[in-house]
């Protein structure tokens, strides 16, 4: 997942995972989410600030509650799903959460893969999903290796590109490891998610250098400056992420018959009243379809180990994709998750106007 790094000048407090699931689940419940929706979006929420990607966790509540609450998202969707061919299927996610449609669509996903080998599902009439690699992660837990794509509104240049064209288009995968915490790859195909700029600019941190554009196509590293996301590479590199936020595209809107991502209504608003029609796509493999298990575990086992053992610079250390979110996780089940300055005032309004037990700040 996404590294969300925070700036120890800001002020924090933390609170305890089961306090903040119990008051999201109670806030979306509030909003008019209903049993199924609201699970599925704390889940999904958690798990990402567990790992420390705030960016895609628990700040994003609000921006939920707006959308349930004005009807962009409908909080009991009427979610149907099709098996077109043994291992394929369209969801269409009924204006739901994408949250729901993304753990409800991999677990068709798992369930062909361990029928036929493989399971794909397309999901449309969805919307945001949070976190990629919570879905991917989700078929990790059942054995299998998963891959998550989504597309989303025009946030980043084309390579050599003046106005904004792919969404950020993100690119999860995770393999399960025998005794270990799965294998996780969570990337945008962006320097950076756009996410990633809004909560620097709530704290007022300065952003990286070569992930963002002003209005001009001028990298700048002042978040409210920002008008458009570089593709990953950069200004000399970028159509490397161009071309991967193209086949996210191609994978997500396409297969799914939805609008590709330049057409979609943006995620900000001001409409929260229409659906956004956003499109998923989930991918699984059944390891057993393609060598034995002992085989299949040895091998992922050897290759980590070989990973984690190179020689690193100075003051570093090389890690596999994942060893991040999981000393993440370790610490903040033990010591809590950390809530800003701005997502303090969010969460005590949301308290607030929907009549839910504020969070307990640790001490």
């Amino acid at each position: 997942m996404n590294d969300t790094r925070h700036d120890p000048r800001q002020q924090e407090v933390r609170v305890a995972v089961d306090d903040l699931e119990r008051f999201m689940g109670e806030a979306l419940t509030r909003a008019g989410a209903d049993a199924a929706s609201s699970a599925a979006v704390t889940r999904a929420l958690v798990t990402a600030s567990r790992m420390g990607t705030d960016s895609h966790g628990l700040r994003l509540l609000p921006h939920y509650i707006r959308a349930l609450e004005g009807g962009r998202i409908k909080g009991a969707p009427e979610m149907h799903f099709t098996r077109r061919l043994p291992a394929t299927g369209v969801l269409d996610a009924g204006d739901g959460f994408g949250h729901l449609a993304g753990y409800t669509a991999m677990a068709h996903v798992v369930e062909m893969a361990d029928e036929v080998g493989m399971g794909a599902v397309a999901v449309g009439h969805s919307s945001h999903f949070g976190a990629a690699g919570c879905y991917a992660l989700a078929a990790a837990e059942r054995g299998m290796i998963g891959l998550a794509f989504c597309n989303s509104d025009p946030f980043v240049l084309l390579h050599q590109g003046l106005s904004p064209f792919h969404g950020t288009n993100p690119i999860a995968f995770a393999a399960p490891v025998e005794g270990q915490s799965p294998y996780l790859l969570d990337m945008a195909t962006s320097s950076v998610p756009w996410n990633r700029v809004q909560q620097y600019g709530a704290i007022g941190r300065e952003l990286p250098d070569q992930v963002a554009a002003d209005a001009e196509g001028r990298v700048t590293r002042v978040p409210a400056e920002v008008s458009a996301l570089l593709p990953l590479g950069g200004s000399d590199f970028g159509f490397k992420g161009a071309g991967l936020g193209g086949m996210v595209e191609v994978l997500s809107s396409t297969l799914s018959g939805m609008l590709n991502g330049f057409r979609l209504l943006p995620m900000g608003g001001p409409d929260m009243a229409t659906p956004r029609g956003v499109g998923h796509f989930f991918l699984a493999l059944n390891p057993a379809a393609f060598v034995d298990g002992a085989t299949f575990a040895a091998g992922l086992a050897e290759y980590l180990a070989d990973l984690r053992a190179q020689p690193a610079v100075d003051g570093a250390e090389v890690l596999a994709p994942g060893d991040r979110e999981w000393r993440y996780l370790a610490q903040r089940d033990a010591e809590g998750i950390p809530l800003d300055s701005a997502n303090q005032v969010a969460y005590a309004t949301l308290a607030k106007t929907l009549d839910v037990r504020p969070l307990r700040h640790l001490a």
